[in-house]
């Protein structure tokens, strides 16, 4: 499974766990997927156990649906969200390394352009 499916999975897994009255729809808009994709990746999660979906047959809305973790969902959302916690911060980390790279390189050209406007001297006279 590639970043881009364990982040998805990931979102899709807390956005259940939040609220599982949601529609799909608005399930899909809030993760920016199509309602196709959507609807995909939440089938895949049903077929390996993490979530089950009731249908409320007494409801009005035809469309009514309850989506549940299951135990088994839930502890592959906390495994999920350890996982995806450490890739985070592993992001944040190399993030702030380049960022201290990108400082040194900007302080060294700023000191370069100010030797070359003072013709190489270090220390210009008054």
């Amino acid at each position: 499974m590639n970043t881009d499916e364990h982040e998805i999975r990931y979102r899709l897994l807390k956005l259940l766990g939040d609220d599982p009255n949601l529609t799909q729809r608005h399930m899909a808009s809030e993760m920016g997927l199509s309602l196709g994709k959507f609807n995909y990746c939440l089938k895949e999660l049903v077929k390996k156990g993490f979530v089950k979906i009731n249908r409320f047959k007494t409801s009005d809305n035809k469309a009514a649906y309850m989506y549940l973790l299951t135990p088994h969902g839930v502890e592959q959302k906390a495994k999920i969200t350890a996982s995806f916690l450490h890739r985070k911060i592993n992001e944040y980390e190399k993030i702030k390394q380049e960022i201290q790279k990108l400082k040194k390189e900007v302080e060294t050209e700023a000191n370069e352009k100010v030797k070359s406007q003072n013709g190489g001297d270090e220390n210009p006279a008054p």
